[in-house]
């Protein structure tokens, strides 16, 4: 799945346009390289994200073959420290 897609459906943001926004000006990084949105995710990347005030990052735990439910959404990935 594309990140672009995974960033969306995980619900970490909202928005597909926003994340692709996101992701060209160089704030996303899949395991510490900066990362267009078109990267094919895996299984158990990191993904950085720098926010205007914090840093989140995540490990990817699962990749959906569609959408998913909001339920469903916060198992995809586990908060990474």
């Amino acid at each position: 799945m594309r990140l672009d897609k995974f960033l969306k459906v995980s619900r970490l943001i909202k928005r597909r346009t926003v994340a692709n926004s996101i992701c060209d000006a160089a704030r996303v990084f899949v395991n510490d390289n900066p990362a267009k949105p078109a990267k094919v995710l895996n299984e158990g990347d990191i993904i950085t994200i720098e926010f205007k005030d914090s840093i989140k990052k995540v490990r990817v735990l699962k990749i959906p073959a569609g959408n998913v439910s909001i339920n469903e959404a916060a198992s995809l990935y586990e908060i990474v420290d």
